[in-house]
């Protein structure tokens, strides 16, 4: 009786402690798990929590980096559209004021293609006279006088016509042409060296004259120009020289 007894108490401890030992372990495992389950997830919702808001601070810093950049090129590109203006501005100003100096200029010096052309002098608009020179001898020195109210030129040579039987005007002496034909401004002369006869008497055909007509260059008819003392000795060796711009030239042959 006391053996049956005392074997069902140790089954009954025995059982006791078995179900005391498998709580104990269910529950080890339990917190077990649960921690580790806990503390993944909790890395997780860190993890989740940390990441879309570093996202949004880079991504918010990215907008705000290039808002500043944007405004910044902006800004520049403004700067230089301003500054662009400003010296086309200048430019245009520059460019203007040497457009009317360069005009202004070629006004002044009578060129370009604004400039009227001169004309050929107007022999009724031409004072022209002839005196008689002590060197060389022989010679008689002609002026001609721009009169007129604009520029003209005279060109060539004149022709002369030494009294009423003369059958052709005096020859030339070429080596007396000039470079350039000869501009006349309002009052300004030009003049001509005129050879009468030969120096040592060679000439042929001489004899006095007592009038002599003067043509110029675009003139149809002739001048009448008093000789000075009324009358001059003239022979085959006559010649005169082209317009020169002043007797001191137009003396030398």
């Amino acid at each position: 009786m006391n053996v049956t007894a005392y074997r069902r108490g140790r089954t009954v401890r025995t059982i006791a402690a078995s179900i005391v030992a498998a709580a104990a372990l269910s529950l080890t495992a339990a917190c077990g798990g649960g921690g580790d389950g806990g503390s993944d997830n909790a890395g997780k919702a860190n993890s989740s929590a940390t990441a879309p808001a570093s996202a949004t601070d880079d991504q918010g810093a990215g907008k705000s980096d290039a808002g500043q950049e944007d405004q910044a090129g902006k800004g520049s590109q403004a700067d230089k559209e301003n500054q662009g203006g400003k010296e086309n501005q200048g430019g245009n100003k520059g460019g203007a004021a040497g457009v009317k100096d360069a005009k202004s200029q070629t006004q002044k010096s009578g060129g370009g293609s604004e400039a009227e052309p001169v004309g050929d002098c107007d022999i009724n608009k031409t004072a022209i006279t002839v005196q008689h020179v002590k060197s060389p001898i022989n010679h008689m020195l002609l002026k001609a006088t721009n009169k007129a109210g604009v520029d003209c030129k005279l060109v060539g040579y004149p022709g002369l016509k030494f009294g009423a039987e003369a059958q052709a005007a005096t020859p030339v002496n070429e080596d007396s042409k000039p470079q350039a034909v000869v501009m006349l401004a309002p009052g300004e002369s030009a003049y001509a060296g005129i050879t009468t006869s030969a120096a040592d008497g060679s000439g042929d055909e001489g004899g006095k004259v007592d009038s002599l007509e003067v043509f110029i260059d675009g003139s149809e008819d002739p001048k009448p120009v008093e000789l000075p003392g009324g009358s001059v000795y003239v022979d085959s060796a006559a010649k005169v020289t082209y317009w020169q711009t002043d007797a001191q030239t137009a003396l030398t042959w």
